[in-house]
């Protein structure tokens, strides 16, 4: 099976609750009827009504919607992008390899899911957008980001669940050059917004600029950070 992965920008007010009913209770459904499996929908609702910890640079739109299935073959996909289109917001559409990292209850942040499907994920989320550095080899920058990054984020942020979406091709015509997809769940907006939450410094100063200026390091080494857009959002898995 492939994965795709469809963005949406548009003139939602933030934290709109309207978009997200008509992602959850309409088009998802319908996906699913369609024969996606493994639906999820992530958008910017009131439930992630927090800020981010990358703004969007002023007088740019965010993206403020994520909606992902799997199907046999993306040759399939025609129906399921006529459904998407009929929400009426501007959308791209990817196909991606998932490498799920973290998953709830993998770790002391989060128990095992037990919520049912398409119930908001007791979770804020940051759906963050990313850009392989320009000269940066291939190998390279798989390496900092799966092998580097990865676990040193697990070590020093309270992360409930991590996927990382490697972007493989644009699947919808202009959509705009990505290279990933990341999607990290948090305990709450205060974890994304305390940074003494946000980076595991248990309101040690010491810790907390020592795990900055770490952080800072090694994204800086696989992210291009001009290029890199980050919003808040709320989750909801149909599976």
């Amino acid at each position: 099976m492939e994965k795709l992965i469809y963005l949406l920008w548009g003139d939602a007010p933030e934290g709109s609750d309207a978009l997200r009913d008509r992602l959850v209770g309409g088009l998802a459904p319908e996906l699913i009827e369609l024969g996606a499996e493994r639906v999820s929908v992530n958008v910017d609702d009131s439930g992630s009504n927090c800020p981010s910890p990358v703004p969007t640079p002023h007088g740019e739109a965010p993206h403020i919607a994520q909606v992902s299935f799997w199907l046999d073959c993306y040759d399939q996909r025609a129906p399921l992008e006529e459904c998407i289109d009929l929400v009426g917001l501007r959308f791209a559409g990817y196909l991606v390899t998932e490498s799920l990292y973290t998953d709830y209850g993998d770790n002391e942040w989060s128990t095992e899911r037990s919520w049912p499907a398409g119930a908001r994920s007791p979770a804020v989320l940051t759906v963050c957008l990313i850009h392989r550095p320009s000269g940066m080899a291939y190998r390279e920058w798989i390496d900092a980001w799966h092998g580097v990054q990865s676990p040193v984020s697990a070590r020093i942020q309270p992360r409930m669940r991590y996927v990382r979406n490697e972007v493989v091709r644009g699947l919808t015509d202009g959509a705009p050059e990505i290279d990933g997809i990341v999607e990290e769940a948090w305990p709450s907006a205060d974890h994304i917004t305390d940074p003494m939450l946000f980076f595991n410094a248990f309101d040690d100063r010491d810790v907390l600029n020592a795990n900055i200026e770490l952080m800072l390091e090694r994204v800086g080494r696989f992210i291009d950070m001009d290029r890199m857009r980050n919003v808040t959002m709320s989750e909801y898995l149909f599976y």
